[in-house]
């Protein structure tokens, strides 16, 4: 009669070779590269930095202190859950918002090199996260995107390889990173375009093919090069197309292998430049193209590195690697290669499986920590596709919940129903003298067009800002004209905020503005 821990151990034994087996039959699909991995590291580092010293530290006064546009106050009025979860929000002093801005560039710059990867990314996580609840109106789906993919990447060897963390591994690399971790990384880029190609579906304006060319007709999102494509309907018209086409041809991302999934991911990152050279739409087409990196597969990197192996750069020793079949990664779900701060490898508990001896205490609790990651991330996966697929109409929602502000946040971008109407602002001024003025040249008020409505946005976070506060109450504007008022060098004795729209079709302005 086979003794229990004998048959314990077999069924161990059983169980670790069919995830073994599970494990290379979906690396070719859901495991990531190293090079991806450390290169994806670099790209979001610089992401973060961008963020933080191009766009954040320039508008710390007026974005996050009581001085600026919106108070805390008015922050704990209109969002009470993101006053109270936020860092950022205990303080409304400009000195304290640098400072906390200087700990995640800190942070993102320790990201970058791979020094104590898993500490900077979490870090990178806790403080963009409260600087983008500190301000919700000075953000757009890009930066939500960011922050989950921060989040994600908690569970990935981003020190996988060119890293400082990467000194302390194994001097051999796998060709390719299976984990439960890389496998809700990739998924999660496929989900959201997903939903994307079912709001696209779910809209008339999209499957008549006058989306892109009414969009391009917002002149306060095209810049760089949209003012000149914006004149070409029918151009724009086989943009709409193509681009439904591509988010219908998503799932290739996963279900492809090989050149077919190089071909996709870089259709995927062609397109999203495109969106940079045309549009204001500040980190999101960068963060996107940044996430697509991860599904090159380990040939399209091999070729990466025959060109770099050419150009005059001073050689390296290269990690050597263990197999080119998708094998399996030394680490544990969350790290995939027990580096910085990661899991650690299971080798000891097969080896106490095949003696028979009971596994340390220590054991079990690196056991039950990494249960209990990829419980959370799995959770944290399924709760991010449930709520794009409310955020498209797919799910209904209570009331309470659907009268929020998931419609604010949604990744559907500019679909079911892109704006059919530009916008902007116009800041009258009235004077000591009684006489009005606009505030931004001192001429006479005009509720006219403007030539260019994206100059009438200083910065990106204004446009941001601005996009998403048309829609907000007078009380909420009341910080933003005292804000103007105290800021100009005229005497004034007031600031009215005006928010006008002209309707636009896919030839242009279609009426007068209101």
């Amino acid at each position: 009669m086979t003794p229990p821990r004998q048959r314990l151990s077999k069924a161990s034994s059983r169980y670790a070779a069919a995830r073994e087996s599970l494990r290379e039959r979906a690396a070719p699909r859901l495991g990531i590269d190293p090079r991806a991995l450390g290169v994806f590291r670099a790209a979001l580092a610089l992401l973060l930095l961008a963020d933080l010293l191009v766009y954040r530290l320039p508008g710390v006064v007026p974005f996050y202190t009581d001085a600026g546009v919106l108070p805390r106050s008015t922050l704990a009025e209109t969002y009470p859950l993101l006053d109270a979860v936020s860092i950022h929000a205990l303080s409304g002093s400009a000195r304290v918002q640098a400072g906390l801005i200087g700990v995640a560039a800190l942070a993102a710059v320790c990201l970058l090199v791979g020094y104590r990867t898993r500490a900077a990314t979490g870090v990178s996580v806790v403080l963009f996260a409260s600087l983008y609840a500190r301000n919700p109106y000075a953000i757009n789906g890009g930066n939500t995107i960011l922050v989950v993919f921060l989040f994600v990447s908690l569970f990935l060897p981003l020190d996988a390889r060119w890293s400082l963390g990467g000194s302390r591994r194994s001097g051999v690399v796998e060709r390719r990173i299976c984990s439960v971790g890389t496998a809700v990384t990739l998924l999660t880029l496929v989900s959201i375009y997903a939903a994307n190609a079912v709001s696209k579906y779910r809209s008339d304006a999209w499957l008549s093919g006058v989306a892109v060319p009414r969009i391009f007709q917002l002149g306060e999102f095209t810049v760089g090069l949209g003012p000149l494509v914006s004149d070409h309907a029918a151009v724009l018209a086989a943009v709409n197309w193509l681009w439904i086409a591509l988010l219908s041809a998503s799932v290739l991302l996963v279900v492809a292998t090989g050149r077919l999934r190089t071909v996709v991911a870089l259709a995927f990152v062609s397109a999203h430049l495109g969106m940079a050279a045309t549009m204001r739409l500040a980190v999101f087409p960068f963060v996107m193209g940044s996430v697509l990196l991860l599904f090159l597969p380990p040939g399209a990197w091999d070729h990466v590195e025959t060109v770099a192996s050419k150009l005059p750069v001073p050689a390296r020793s290269a990690p050597r690697t263990a197999r080119s079949d998708g094998g399996r990664s030394e680490g544990g779900v969350g790290d995939g290669g027990g580096g910085d701060g990661g899991s650690g490898d299971d080798r000891t508990g097969d080896a106490e499986r095949a003696t028979g001896s009971s596994p340390p205490t220590g054991s079990r609790v690196r056991r039950g920590l990494r249960v209990g990651a990829t419980l959370l991330l799995v959770g944290f996966f399924l709760a991010l596709v449930w709520w794009q697929a409310a955020g498209v109409g797919l799910v209904d929602l209570p009331a309470s919940e659907s009268a929020g502000e998931l419609s604010e946040v949604s990744w559907s971008f500019f679909a079911p129903n892109p704006p059919d109407a530009s916008g902007w602002y116009v800041l009258r001024g009235t004077l000591e003298s009684g006489d009005a003025i606009d505030v931004r040249d001192g001429g006479a008020v005009s509720f006219d067009r403007p030539p260019d409505a994206a100059a009438t946005y200083p910065t990106t976070l204004w446009h941001q800002f601005g996009f998403r506060m048309k829609n907000a109450g007078e009380s909420r504007y009341r910080p933003v004209a005292s804000y103007v008022c105290e800021r100009s060098d005229r005497d004034l004795s007031a600031v009215t905020v005006f928010h006008v729209e002209q309707p636009v079709d896919p030839d242009g302005p279609a009426g007068e503005p209101r």
